[in-house]
């Protein structure tokens, strides 16, 4: 019966270092009844359904919880992930909202004078922050830009099947964010930029799922700042003067990134912006208008 494997997996999972065994056993449970998690218990004297004991064995073994499922929330959107792409995690909800916020306020304020406003989401993965931003902002200008083939494939995925159901659009672009020729037509254009780099310092002791995204996607040297160095001159030659950037960082290099933003002269505002745990876990920052 399903109650019984539901059981056995939360023992499991407990037993393989997942801190959230039995929530995790439910919504697995609730994946393959194709039910939402909380209906569950209605179904528990039903025998389980067809996968779900293999899928059981796949997240004992620490594979992510949302390459078993196919798809991972942010937001009020279900995203498609595998491997080859960053999972987007929910701390990165925070800087979408703060995009969407600053953006609306913006538009409400009539700052953009009837033109469209110019949102880049640099080291896009998935496509998370620039369909979030797409989605709540449905009168700005969004473009999302991946280096990685394998991700640019799961964030085109994502786009067309979000055209699909909520009809947004975005652009997506696969190219380096140190390509200089594409971004050049973009110079002192930009409204707002979004990204959620690879910004972990190197670090062999983290949890198993970590290491199921792309290497490149998470690490940044032995500092975490390798990417981050590299996108603040290029986040102040493309912003407009007024224009925002706001940037994800490890936990622990919270300074280190508002000292980089403070050294680009066209740059000020620098702020330090606390995730929902009230951990600094993102930068943001001012063009000058003087």
């Amino acid at each position: 019966m399903l109650h019984e494997v539901v059981r056995d997996a939360a023992q499991r999972f407990a037993a393989a270092g997942i801190t959230n065994a039995a929530g995790e056993a439910r919504l697995l449970a609730a994946h393959f009844l194709a039910v939402a998690p909380t209906e569950v218990f209605l179904h528990l004297r039903e025998p389980a359904p067809a996968g779900l004991r293999e899928a059981i064995a796949r997240r004992e073994q620490r594979q992510p919880l949302q390459h078993i499922i196919g798809t991972a929330p942010f937001g009020p959107l279900e995203l498609f992930v595998g491997p080859g792409v960053f999972i987007p995690r929910p701390e990165t909800e925070v800087l979408a909202q703060w995009a969407v916020d600053k953006l609306s306020d913006d538009l409400a304020r009539g700052k953009y004078a009837g033109r469209t406003p110019l949102v880049l989401d640099l080291c896009t993965g998935t496509g998370a922050l620039a369909a979030y931003i797409a989605h709540e902002v449905r009168s700005a200008r969004v473009l999302g830009v991946e280096y990685s083939p394998q991700a640019w494939e799961w964030a085109k995925k994502n786009r067309t099947q979000l055209q699909a159901q909520t009809r947004i659009d975005y652009e997506l672009h696969l190219g380096d964010v140190r390509e200089e020729n594409f971004f050049s037509q973009f110079d002192g254009q930009v409204d707002l930029i979004v990204s959620n780099p690879p910004y972990v310092p190197r670090d062999e002791t983290l949890s198993p799922e970590v290491y199921a995204d792309p290497d490149d996607a998470v690490f940044a040297g032995v500092t975490g700042m390798d990417v981050i160095d590299d996108l603040a001159p290029l986040v102040a030659r493309l912003l407009r003067p007024g224009g925002l950037v706001g940037i994800e960082h490890d936990d622990s290099t919270s300074r280190q990134v508002q000292q980089v933003l403070r050294a680009q002269p066209d740059l000020a505002e620098v702020t330090a912006l606390a995730d929902l745990t009230g951990r600094d876990r993102f930068v943001t920052a001012a063009k000058r208008v003087d």
